[in-house]
């Protein structure tokens, strides 16, 4: 009789060839579950919004927005089919809140601020964090930028692109650190693309980005190059076509993911109260600590930060005075954001849809319309709160 344990497929040896296979053929389950999620169109689309959604945005009465659509010079919308109700799309909204909103704009000469999401830990919502702080930045009349700096390239999935599929190396980041970086390029501005959201674009992330931790190690052992400051280098001009750049990082303190501190003026810090990953976000500070206390030593660079936050995500209400969630907050204390983004199934119904609580602009599909308003309305906090520390540390812009 053959032995069980052996006839497993856990047991089975994973060659280089079946590696292969098993990646041609994820990446085809990939697609095609894209394709039935975002049925009938292969890509993503942004919401559309009502008058009052609108005014809401732009800070205005409702009953405002007929009289300002009618008037000519913003946009009028369009009626739905049965003519009840005039509805905007995501850039005529953005219109509407640019003229009309009473949030500061960023200073003349003012560069656009960076901000680096982290974390060690994987299911942190890391990039939940990164993709709803960038739509909610634009819907704040932002012009924001993602920079995928993730192999597994999760925020470059959130616009409806696949990475293994249709992002070539050189549309990523990486062509900045392969040799000889006296052909590299001197700014990323290469490899920026729109997305289906108004005001967002992004740098994207793929698998082959991962090469960039194998260069940058062999830069570090060069006294002449400053390997930390590559991306701050190459980003540095993009501060002028952005509002707001945000790095999306893999989860570790890797090569690629110091380089994106250094060039940020902010740090965020997505951590849900749970043990693991709480002792997690200790870890990473201790090891930041010592890599950017090493850096200092030696007299090569200082880094400080306009700000750093964190928030507490996927907070369960039922726990909410967990004993994790009561150590994080102690030991944050200052640094903590005052609101938490709770664990709903509107977040898991947009992570399955590949989507987020922006894109689904409302409640729908098994989720009530409380549920989704309390994380919207979480995330619109968040969004607002980070706004603010952009416009008062970065921008220096004084409040009102």
């Amino acid at each position: 009789m053959a032995n069980a344990v052996l006839d497993a497929p856990s047991a089975q040896r994973f060659s280089l060839e079946a590696l292969l296979e098993l990646a041609q053929v994820a990446s085809h389950s990939l697609d095609t579950v894209r394709s039935d999620m975002l049925e009938p169109h292969p890509r993503k689309t942004p919401p559309v919004f009502t008058g009052a959604q609108v005014a809401r945005l732009a800070g205005v009465e409702p009953k405002q927005m007929t009289y300002l659509a009618k008037r000519g010079d913003l946009p009028s919308g369009s009626h739905e089919a049965n003519g009840a109700r005039r509805m905007f799309t995501l850039a005529e909204a953005r219109q509407y809140v640019s003229r009309l909103s009473k949030i500061p704009k960023r200073p003349a000469g003012a560069p656009g601020a960076t901000i680096a999401i982290v974390n060690f830990k994987g299911g942190s919502t890391k990039t939940t964090t990164a993709f709803n702080l960038a739509q909610g930045l634009t819907l704040r009349g932002r012009r924001v930028l993602i920079c995928d700096l993730d192999p597994q390239a999760s925020s470059t999935t959130l616009t409806g692109l696949l990475p293994a599929a249709e992002v070539m190396e050189d549309q990523t980041a990486a062509p900045l650190f392969i040799p000889p970086l006296s052909e590299a390029p001197k700014d990323l501005r290469y490899a920026v693309q729109r997305t289906y959201w108004d005001g967002l674009d992004i740098i994207p992330a793929a698998p082959a980005l991962f090469g960039a931790e194998i260069f940058l190690p062999i830069h570090s052992r060069d006294p002449d190059i400053a390997w930390w400051d590559m991306l701050n280098r190459a980003i540095t001009p993009l501060r002028e076509d952005y509002d707001v750049i945000i790095f999306d990082t893999a989860p570790a303190l890797s090569y690629l993911a110091v380089n994106a501190v250094i060039a940020s003026d902010g740090l965020i810090m997505p951590v849900p109260p749970e043990t693991l990953d709480f002792a997690s976000s200790v870890a990473f500070w201790n090891l930041l600590s010592e890599t950017l206390g090493a850096l200092a030593s030696g007299r090569r660079y200082h880094k400080d930060f306009a700000f750093m936050r964190v928030l507490l995500s996927k907070v369960d209400s039922k726990l909410a005075s967990s004993l994790v969630r009561d150590w994080i907050i102690k030991t944050y204390g200052p640094y903590m954001l005052p609101v938490e983004i709770p664990k709903s199934p509107a977040g898991s119904l947009s992570a399955i849809k590949f989507g987020t609580v922006y894109d689904l602009g409302k409640y729908s599909g098994g989720v009530s319309a409380d549920t989704y308003g309390r994380i919207r309305d979480a995330f619109d906090k968040f969004v607002e709160m980070i706004d603010q520390s952009v416009q008062a540390l970065v921008w220096k812009v004084a409040a009102e």
